[in-house]
């Protein structure tokens, strides 16, 4: 397809589409009152009309199935890691700044869905205070900017944050949330002064890391391509995290090409995230142990440089990987836990099929303690 070099326009209702017959159009009005929609021509012009099942049509456009009941507006309880309004201290080096409520496109598995609804409150308003508590934490080496995408803000706006951050001495790595380059790439190709920042602040040893989120292959056109090797040129690490959805990417042939085109041009895939069990995410989410299958498969197909990501969930307790099924059983380990000594920790259930959530497994494994220690060969 050709690709417009011009700034895409925003769609911000569903009416707007003109694809849609109006008999679509009122079936979605629901949706779209309850869950926010925004897109752009670039990006729905990547979808197949003619196909009811396009992957990319699944990801943006509202879904009747999102009003079914199911999941909570906080699924892995930001808000218990939450120091003041827009950070969030969850993990001991890690801290987590919300410095957007915009998005340039709104996914419909949104686990944040509710940063778009109501009176807004979540982001970071007070830059000082937060410079003030991050620099009171020693041991915090990496910041992680999210939202909403940080790519979003004004690049100014977005430059006064990392240069405060990069101020602090123990800030090693800024890492940036964004799925822009997959909905909006000419936000970063025609932005000189965002890579002119990116090369001021990203260093030999204190690196920026861009953390994309394509999803699917057909999201990487030529335009985001370029937009990639713009800030990889810039002096940006650029990594992918992409979650597992229903009618998107659930096919190892899909995940797989993902897998290796990411590689490619040195967008390493990083995460497959486990879509989390959010109000309206019903229909997008896999089961777990389903979803494992379809990650491993799709790792069969692809080089060791593409087969690097962890396939993990974001819980409350931590970010915790899928590792294996077994003669009934599933194991599970934190990857990174809240509480510093459950980290490395197994965890082994009984087999669910249609587990989605940790919490979705009651049963431990006969034989086998629900958690067992991570037991390290170094001295104790």
């Amino acid at each position: 397809m050709t690709i417009s070099s011009n700034q895409p326009k925003p769609v911000t209702q569903v009416d707007q589409i003109e694809q849609l017959s109006d008999m679509e159009k009122s079936a979605l009005g629901d949706v779209s009152r309850r869950f926010a929609f925004r897109s752009n021509d670039y990006y729905l012009s990547l979808i197949d009309w003619q196909d009811p099942n396009d992957p990319i049509r699944r990801a943006i456009v509202p879904d009747v199935q999102e009003m079914d009941e199911w999941g909570r507006l906080d699924p892995s309880d930001e808000r218990t890691y939450t120091i003041l309004p827009g950070l969030e201290h969850k993990y001991s080096y890690t801290i987590l700044l919300l410095v957007s409520d915009v998005c340039e496109g709104i996914c419909r598995y949104c686990f944040r869905k509710r940063v778009f609804m109501g009176s807004r409150t979540e982001c970071l308003r007070d830059v000082p205070s937060a410079m003030e508590y991050i620099a009171s934490q020693p041991q915090v080496t990496n910041v992680l900017l999210t939202g909403g995408d940080p790519l979003a803000l004004a690049t100014p706006k977005l430059a006064d944050i990392v240069g405060r951050l990069r101020e602090i001495e123990h800030v090693q790595i800024i890492r940036i949330g964004s799925r822009m380059p997959a909905f909006n790439p000419y936000r970063i190709i025609h932005d000189p002064s965002l890579l002119d920042m990116i090369r001021r602040h990203s260093t030999r040893h204190k690196r920026i890391y861009i953390m994309t989120h394509f999803i699917h292959p057909r999201e990487l056109t030529d335009a985001a391509v370029e937009a990639i090797s713009l800030l990889q040129e810039a002096g940006a690490i650029t990594a992918n995290q992409a979650p597992l959805i229903r009618g998107v990417n659930d096919d190892p042939q899909v995940l797989a090409e993902l897998f290796r085109r990411l590689s490619f041009i040195g967008d390493a895939p990083y995460y497959v995230f486990q879509c989390r069990p959010a109000v309206g995410n019903r229909a997008y989410t896999v089961p777990i142990e389903e979803g494992y299958a379809l990650v491993e498969q799709a790792k069969t197909l692809v080089s060791g440089l593409a087969k690097r990501l962890r396939y993990v969930m974001s819980h409350s307790t931590g970010k915790i990987e899928i590792l294996g099924l077994d003669a009934g059983r599933v194991y599970l380990k934190y990857h990174r836990a809240a509480n510093d000594q459950d980290n490395g920790r197994l965890l082994v259930f009984k087999s669910n099929p249609n587990a989605c959530w940790l919490d979705d497994y009651e049963e431990e494994a006969p034989e086998y303690p629900m958690t067992l220690p991570y037991r390290s060969s170094g001295p104790d």
